[in-house]
């Protein structure tokens, strides 16, 4: 864990995890706000971005819109956790992967273009480890932007905003995965990132104003990793919500302060019950089980089964796969 204690580094982590600059030299701009030198900017997110304390600058691409996604769990024997975790994070496709405190201990999302490369990942990793898959597709977001701040609570979440696909031009899916592997970090950006697909950086940066008002770019600035940050007592807490109650549920679970996700996915039939996820990112466990306590208090959330799964470890933590790796260029 590496605590922020330096000012300016808190608040580009603050100021800038969306909202980013699409212009020319977005890190001058920043500059002029924190009143320093252009080159500093881009030295302190390369030093903090070397340090682990953030993935990259980039973006993230609102679920369902342009690819395919879905959480998927692997109960490993306590001996082959090292090995099957190895497994998983072989897959280009898999972008995170968590060890959690239960039987079905290791959880790792896999995305893909469409649903049946996501399938493919996930019956490679099941005949490559002989243990099964647990396949829980995503059905309703209800809280997915998450961020964090160094220097208060306020989680600043915008609103859910209606996704127009209508919105989508020839050459979008390659520049959405450049996007979700993270801008270079130099003076200017936009114009490398267009240089490498061989476009022009003015209509690179039209493209992504007009995904970002799209709602297909969900997020577009300093993507951070939250247990580097402190953030190191993260719970998934999942809820067996029935299907009438939903509705309800899932809205009132999302505005509970200290709730970082909140999603709807399919339950698993006599195997995994469960269908309303939320995520908890706290400092401390006593802090997430404060959280637990506000969600499980709630008249939507009374009498309702629930089941808590700290992670105790990331193996993998990267952008999105949208295509293919031989052809995301």
């Amino acid at each position: 864990m590496q605590h922020v204690t330096d000012p300016v580094d808190r608040q580009l982590l603050d100021n800038w995890q969306r909202g980013f600059p699409v212009t020319a030299r977005p890190f001058s701009e920043i500059a002029q706000a924190l009143n320093l030198p252009e080159g500093d900017v881009i030295a302190r997110l390369r030093h903090m971005q070397a340090g682990g304390r953030i993935t990259r600058v980039g973006g993230t691409i609102a679920p369902g819109t342009i690819s395919a996604s879905t959480l998927a769990a692997i109960a490993a024997p306590e001996h082959r956790i090292e090995e099957v975790a190895a497994c998983i994070d072989a897959e280009p496709g898999v972008n995170h992967n968590y060890l959690r405190e239960d039987r079905w201990n290791l959880w790792f999302v896999a995305t893909g273009p469409d649903q049946t490369h996501v399938r493919a990942t996930l019956d490679r990793i099941s005949h490559a480890t002989g243990l099964r898959v647990l396949n829980l597709p995503l059905l309703r977001p209800f809280n997915i932007d998450l961020g964090f701040r160094m220097a208060s609570e306020d989680r600043a979440v915008p609103n859910p905003r209606r996704i127009d696909l209508q919105a989508l031009q020839a050459g979008d899916r390659s520049l959405l995965q450049m996007l979700s592997s993270g801008l270079p970090l130099t003076a200017q950006p936009y114009h490398d990132l267009a240089t490498g697909l061989g476009r022009d950086a003015d209509e690179i940066m039209r493209r992504i104003i007009a995904l970002r008002e799209a709602g297909i770019l969900s997020r577009l600035g300093v993507i951070v990793r939250h247990r580097a940050l402190g953030w190191t007592s993260n719970a998934m807490v999942v809820w067996q919500v029935p299907g009438d109650r939903m509705d309800q549920a899932g809205p009132a679970l999302a505005d509970v302060p200290g709730v970082t996700l909140c999603y709807e996915r399919r339950p698993v039939p006599d195997v995994w019950p469960y269908s309303l996820y939320s995520m908890i990112h706290a400092r401390s466990r006593p802090e997430a089980r404060a959280v637990l306590a506000r969600a499980a208090a709630l008249p939507e959330l009374r009498d309702v089964a629930h089941k808590v799964l700290f992670s105790t470890r990331c193996f993998k933590q990267t952008g999105a796969l949208i295509k293919p790796k031989e052809a995301a260029a």
